[in-house]
């Protein structure tokens, strides 16, 4: 099992101090039942069905997603200046935003969510009020592939490109390279593929062990995966490093891997 390899060490000088991941914000949220049938009547969506439960969703699916949440807030620490932007592009419910803004709060950052889902900023909107934080974040409902996106000095792809076309890939990464500052940097969290085949399905029967040990049932698990088989479409770590590469980024490192589910940090000079 991965420790919290992402809690990395700040560069030399004082930085701002994060705040620890066991004071998590937390609420309410209604247990993810959608495949408890098994039945898939279409393809996965961000609708409403899946905005009520995503939280649930995101916590029983997504393996260590708080650690490198923490990665990503210890990165920022050590590259951003008071009152820069940060963009999450793909938000969802704003939890990662949220979440940053909570371990951050001396940097007095701008936070700025971009997702095409209503019912997502409609729940991400609920719980930014909820914990008094309307005030540094700001969600817009847009195409994150066509839209205007913000000045921002850090952007954050958690678990999104693997939702877009492979053939727009490496035009998209080369756009938030062009949309930012020198200096800027970049997280790009993606669940994704080894080319070593044996290895590749041992690392799928492990997560659908971690999924069993979160509640999910084996019939869950089946249709949860035939929905996602025609829309979330992973790249390999080597693959998705290229895309950053041939996009100008300076320097590209991983800062989290668990089996199939990888984190990566990129700088633009």
């Amino acid at each position: 099992m991965a420790t919290d390899s992402a809690a990395l060490s700040a560069s030399s000088g004082p930085a701002p101090q994060v705040a620890s991941a066991n004071q998590g914000l937390t609420m309410p949220t209604p247990e993810d039942t959608l495949y408890t049938a098994g039945a898939v009547a279409e393809d996965f969506a961000f609708n409403d069905r899946v905005a009520d439960v995503f939280d649930d969703m995101l916590n029983r699916s997504v393996p260590y997603y708080r650690t490198v949440i923490d990665g990503m807030a210890q990165l920022l620490a050590c590259h951003l200046t008071a009152g820069a932007t940060v963009c999450d592009l793909g938000c969802s419910t704003g939890t990662t935003l949220l979440e940053l803004a909570r371990r951050l709060p001396e940097l007095q950052l701008r936070y700025v969510g971009i997702d095409n889902a209503p019912a997502m900023l409609a729940k991400a909107r609920s719980k930014s009020a909820m914990f008094s934080k309307s005030d540094v974040l700001r969600f817009v409902e847009a195409d994150i592939t066509t839209c205007r996106l913000p000045r921002s000095e850090a952007i954050i792809c958690n678990y999104t490109l693997q939702f877009l076309r492979p053939l727009t890939r490496q035009t998209f990464v080369r756009r938030l390279h062009e949309a930012m500052p020198a200096g800027g940097i970049l997280f790009l969290g993606e669940k994704t593929i080894s080319h070593a085949g044996r290895l590749n399905r041992d690392f799928i029967d492990i997560y659908h062990a971690f999924k069993k040990q979160q509640g999910y049932s084996e019939l869950e698990i089946a249709a949860k995966r035939e929905a996602l088989e025609n829309v979330l479409i992973p790249f390999s770590l080597e693959e998705n490093i290229a895309l950053l590469r041939e996009a100008g980024f300076a320097e590209t490192e991983l800062f989290f891997r668990w089996f199939n589910f990888t984190a990566i940090v990129a700088l633009k000079r």
